[in-house]
């Protein structure tokens, strides 16, 4: 599913405009991006959590020369799901 497929399903499940389905999307998404930003949680109870993960600076390496490189520190973000949604893919 794209971004236009769950634009599509959205208006049609809220039985509003694909404009104002779409605007929708872009709070929905706007407000997870910006609590991230902050450190903080966002959970949505029965679908997961998104949340920021540490990743530690380690050495790596190159797999086409084998030479050893430095990675730096950095901040992902993480989905976790939740119990329901967890049960829900178990049936399918």
């Amino acid at each position: 599913m794209n971004r236009t497929d769950l634009k599509n399903k959205v208006a049609e499940s809220a039985g509003v405009s694909a404009a104002e389905a779409d605007r929708a999307i872009d709070a929905v998404l706007g407000a997870i991006t910006d609590a991230l930003v902050a450190g903080d949680k966002v959970s949505l109870p029965g679908f997961g959590i998104f949340e920021t993960r540490e990743r530690a600076a380690r050495t790596g390496r190159n797999p086409q020369t084998g030479e050893s490189l430095d990675i730096a520190a950095s901040t992902s973000a993480a989905f976790k799901p939740g119990a329901e949604l967890k049960r829900k893919l178990a049936k399918s």
